[in-house]
């Protein structure tokens, strides 16, 4: 652990931008992380999910506090705030990067863009295996597309971005609901509800851990709000809630080298004991042993 923060990045190495909007962006693997000695350390995107193609080669993949091998043919989804990072087979490793911002899929419509809304539901599992040489030409022939859409910036090369974007959106959907057939994972409709307590977390969990607050802000009541919660996700609201802390601390422990007396201040506990009973009710070990058997 090199820092005390986890990196926030708008593309890796470039900094945050959050007025960005209609933003698609596409490069190979080798482009950006043959730089960096085929290393993407871990880091974070606010408003950018990202489709990798893995090609060829492979590599290791840190997906918040998991770690995860991967081998081509095979995509990889990454939602935007999802700590994350790479480690490519040097020299080997290519495909693409396609990065775009989630209003993108408002600007798509109805029938398009619903397959980069899916895409969420099926990115708690990022690695989505490719049966064969077939389906990853499929992908690569469509991103090579949208790279020379990009390139040349032709007349109403925007729009036919956009339409590019759908397609590789909907052909990694279908490779999931193909997955999901076999049992593996489970596809449902993103409650929108729900979306937005999420997005309310992100911004307010330091501070607000009470069901309340977050009730008001979605003019519901805590009883009704935790009803369709746990009718949608089969958990309460407030468990949510206490994830969300779990997801913040567990970065900070494993990304950061920050002492975990001042990780506690930070996510706002009255002290590092309280912190401490805290972590360990929910995962059944201390931060410093949570921490030791990451690697930290």
């Amino acid at each position: 652990m090199a820092s005390s923060t986890l990196p926030l990045f708008h593309l890796y190495g470039d900094p945050p931008d959050d007025s960005a909007f209609d933003f698609i962006h596409i490069e190979t693997i080798a482009s950006r992380s043959s730089v960096h000695d085929w290393t993407i350390r871990a880091h974070r995107h606010r408003n950018l999910f990202q489709i990798l193609l893995i090609e060829k080669g492979g590599g290791e993949m840190s997906f918040e506090t998991a770690t995860v091998a991967f081998s081509a043919p095979a995509a990889i989804l990454v939602p935007a705030t999802t700590a994350h990072g790479f480690r490519f087979t040097p020299q080997v490793t290519d495909g693409w990067v396609v990065s775009f911002t989630e209003d993108v899929a408002d600007a798509l419509g109805d029938q398009s863009g619903e397959a980069l809304a899916r895409l969420k539901t099926v990115a708690a599992d990022p690695l989505v295996p490719l049966a064969g040489a077939a389906e990853a030409k499929r992908l690569g022939a469509l991103c090579a597309d949208l790279n020379e859409e990009a390139s040349l910036a032709r007349e109403g090369y925007r729009l036919a971005m956009r339409g590019l974007l759908a397609l590789i959106a909907i052909e990694v959907v279908r490779l999931a609901v193909s997955r999901a057939r076999s049992g593996t994972v489970t596809l449902t409709r993103a409650d929108a509800r729900v979306e937005e307590l999420r997005r309310l977390l992100d911004e307010h969990f330091r501070k607000e851990r009470l069901i309340s607050f977050y009730a008001e802000k979605l003019a519901m009541t805590a009883d009704r709000l935790n009803d369709h919660v746990k009718r949608a996700t089969g958990v309460t609201a407030g468990h949510l809630i206490r994830q969300r802390v779990l997801t913040e601390a567990k970065r900070q422990l494993v990304f950061t080298n920050q002492p975990i007396h001042e990780i506690s201040y930070d996510l706002a506990f009255s002290d590092p004991s309280h912190f401490t009973r805290f972590f360990r009710k929910q995962t059944g070990m201390t931060p410093q042993a949570f921490r030791e058997g990451r690697g930290g």
